[in-house]
């Protein structure tokens, strides 16, 4: 009987574990409407080459992919998490003001690549210089690598 219940839980960690990465194409019209917005107002030039849901446990996130190799994920409720433009630049309406302001003083003539919202609630960037900078919730410097 032992062998049997563990067989049993050992099928059912191995089917979740295989479940646990469920990516899927999708339509661009299936994205959360937000999602949606966001793509048509700040990218509204770029063609989406790929719209895709990633399943995890207990999230779900969208992930576009544009013609161009820049992307943009999002979570579940269709906010942003992380603007890729790979080579171009992160619209500066995606950008905050005082991160704008602290690159344009600090970084003149460099472009921001990259912006990712962290958990905790700061932010991360890629200059074109290839320094990226860590931003706390205020918008203080507190990371800088290269």
């Amino acid at each position: 009987m032992k062998k049997i219940v563990a067989l049993f839980v050992c099928l059912l960690a191995v089917s979740l574990s295989v479940r646990a990465d469920d990516d899927r194409p999708i339509q661009f019209e299936q994205l959360p409407s937000k999602a949606q917005a966001f793509v048509k107002e700040h990218f509204p030039q770029e063609k989406v080459a790929l719209a895709k849901m990633e399943k995890d446990f207990f999230d779900k996130k969208y992930e576009v992919i544009f013609a161009n190799s820049s992307k943009v994920e999002f979570l579940k409720d269709g906010n942003w998490k992380e603007v890729d433009c790979k080579y171009s630049s992160v619209p500066e309406a995606v950008l905050p003001n005082a991160i704008k302001q602290y690159v344009k003083t600090n970084y003149a003539g460099q472009k921001v690549l990259k912006i990712e919202k962290e958990d905790r609630g700061g932010y991360e960037i890629k200059l074109s210089g290839g320094l990226e900078l860590g931003f706390d919730k205020r918008f203080q410097l507190i990371d800088i690598d290269n």
